[in-house]
């Protein structure tokens, strides 16, 4: 049987020691590397040679998504297993674009997250099917990369012209990002456009 060499990305430390001890008891698998941050996730695939990465969404220096899309350009042949507390529709189909071969929430159990190991080396893609029906119910995002960016940036709190500065704008365009905005996501202010953006998972 040869085994499937496995990265694991994860930056709550006890999580990711759970998951590692729970996989490293199926026959198949063998965790050959873990990293806590998103940024650290590719230099590691590369080094150790995985076959698979099982990457959280939300991690410090990258998000599993854009660590996604990067393994997708620079190593094609590692599969991508992301896995996620939050079930937010936005996620799983950006998570799709970015190039993920399977989209789980993390508390699926650990017979499930092996079978969707094998399952991607074997060429399939595996979706949680309740998170495919709600990401179809929302359809795609609504905002433009761009007020998405102003959005994102906005959620600190920052003001109009330190958003400007942020994201080498004119005060006026971020006014006006903001507002197309607020009114896509059918909102009273900046505040409930970012919350609501949030908890769909198209920030």
């Amino acid at each position: 049987m040869s085994m499937i060499r496995l990265l694991l990305a994860e930056d709550q430390s006890m999580v990711r020691e759970a998951l590692a001890a729970l996989l490293g008891l199926e026959p198949d698998i063998e965790v050959v590397a873990q990293v806590a941050r998103g940024d650290e996730v590719l230099a590691a695939a590369r080094e150790h040679a995985v076959d698979v990465a099982l990457l959280d969404i939300e991690m410090p220096g990258m998000t599993g998504i854009e660590a996604a899309g990067l393994l997708r350009s620079e190593l094609p042949a590692v599969k991508v297993v992301v896995v996620t507390t939050f079930g937010r529709p936005g996620y799983l189909r950006r998570a799709m674009e970015s190039g993920a071969d399977a989209f789980l929430v993390k508390d699926a159990p650990a017979a499930q997250l092996a079978e969707a190991v094998r399952k991607v080396l074997a060429g399939e893609r595996v979706i949680d099917p309740t998170l495919a029906a709600a990401a179809l119910a929302d359809g795609a995002s609504p905002l433009t990369e761009r007020e998405r960016d102003v959005l994102r940036t906005a959620a600190d709190g920052s003001t109009n012209a330190e958003i400007a500065t942020a994201l080498h704008l004119s005060q006026g365009t971020v006014r006006n990002y903001l507002s197309t905005a607020i009114q896509k996501m059918a909102a009273r202010n900046r505040a409930e456009a970012v919350r609501i953006a949030s908890e769909k998972g198209w920030l």
